[in-house]
């Protein structure tokens, strides 16, 4: 869960930050820094399931607005599956719109 986690900030950070000209944002740039593995870890192995969805949340609302915002198509998309995954309430529920989300942020890179 911790690996999906991470995965699906650092695409959402990647979307917001990476241009064509620079760098890619890897897993141990300074910018995952809050969103590395063991801080999803810990908010795991609390069963945090808010404040899971607060971190990925505050990924989300960057790459929702590199994308255009909820008026253009991939927002649209973006954000419906940014509020299934928020409105999910135990952590057994989390991974299926955790999947859906780090599936649909790589297909858009």
């Amino acid at each position: 869960m911790e690996l999906l986690l991470e995965t699906v900030a650092l695409f959402c950070l990647k979307l917001a930050y990476e241009t064509e000209d620079s760098s890619p944002i890897l897993r141990d740039d300074p910018i995952m820094s809050d969103y590395e593995r063991e801080v999803f870890g810990l908010l795991v192995r609390r069963g945090d399931v808010e404040g899971i969805q607060v971190k990925v949340g505050e990924c989300l609302r960057l790459s929702l607005n590199a994308v255009g915002g909820v008026d253009t198509v991939l927002g649209r998309e973006l954000h419906r599956l940014a509020t299934d995954f928020s409105t999910v309430r135990s952590m057994e529920q989390l991974g299926t719109p955790l999947i859906a989300l780090k599936d649909y942020l790589k297909d858009i890179q």
